[in-house]
């Protein structure tokens, strides 16, 4: 049972610690970013060395290795997008009236950018990986790539749940090319799909031929993949998903909330502005719905 139960636990902690420490550090000051970049950089190299060695290992040390090196290297892809640095040529909200193929070709150029990091960064991954014996970090990223792939095609087509507030002010423009609708006909295939390969993958764990590595691996990826479905679900459901990383969303608060006063500034009778409304409240940007 240990053997089954520790590579799961192993993978949710790092699925919700590293989503939340993203949010966290995207959701800090812009001036920070190069900071937060700068160590994911330096993170990101001991990965990717991590990553070549331990896939020749074809040991279990090695498979836990090799996973966790691919979760870090695709968080660095994630944070430079997030942090506006790698994201696309338009960098602007969806022109009104848009449709169809414009749409989409519009959409497609606002993160064009990031779409080649992330190809550069498989092609990354699979010559690290190549003739090595434990392919557990190359499926590890293509997973992440698929089904990030899946989740973006889902929001563009319409969903319930976008979650416009994980997005930072600098993306904001991004919310214009989703939209909002209770499901759409790709999401049915999307989690069909993903879970039969889910269970084709845990049916290898569950081989009682495979060696504590590839069944460690199996795991790993079969639990990533659940979750990954998960995140699918989380979409359409209405379910309070943002609970999981409300610690994260923290440092989204703005400075001045912290010192705002307990009570309202009196208004003098005789203030020529006194029937003006107060600052936030009442005046609301314009938001084009797609």
């Amino acid at each position: 049972m240990f053997q089954f139960g520790l590579p799961i636990l192993y993978v949710v902690f790092l699925w919700w610690f590293s989503t939340g420490l993203i949010l966290y550090l995207d959701g800090l000051p812009r001036h920070t970013y190069r900071w937060s970049m700068l160590g994911a950089t330096v993170l990101g190299g001991a990965a990717l060395y991590a990553l070549i060695h331990a896939s020749r290992m074809d040991t279990l040390t090695g498979t836990y290795l090799a996973f966790t090196a691919a979760i870090i290297l695709w968080g660095w892809v994630e944070m430079s997008f997030l942090m506006g640095l790698i994201t696309g040529p338009r960098r602007e909200r969806c022109p009104e009236g848009a449709q169809g193929t414009r749409r989409f070709i519009y959409a497609l150029q606002a993160i064009l950018h990031h779409e080649f990091a992330l190809l550069a960064a498989a092609a990354t991954v699979l010559l690290a990986t190549w003739g090595a014996p434990d392919k557990t970090g190359l499926y590890t990223f293509l997973i992440l790539w698929i089904m990030r792939t899946s989740t973006k095609l889902n929001v563009f087509l319409g969903v319930r749940n976008l979650n416009e507030e994980w997005l930072p002010d600098h993306l904001r423009y991004l919310e214009s090319y989703f939209r909002k609708r209770p499901m759409n006909l790709l999401f049915p295939v999307s989690v069909t799909l993903s879970t039969v390969a889910a269970v084709l993958i845990l049916a290898r764990a569950l081989d009682p031929l495979a060696s504590s590595g590839e069944v460690t691996g199996a795991l790993f990826l079969a639990t990533l993949m659940i979750l990954a479905i998960l995140e699918h679900w989380f979409l359409v459901l209405p379910l309070p998903s943002q609970a999981l990383w409300q610690w994260a969303m923290r440092s989204r608060q703005p400075e001045e909330a912290h010192f705002l006063p307990i009570y309202p500034p009196i208004q003098a009778a005789n203030d020529p502005d006194k029937n003006a409304p107060a600052p936030g409240f009442g005046i609301r940007p314009g938001r084009v719905r797609s």
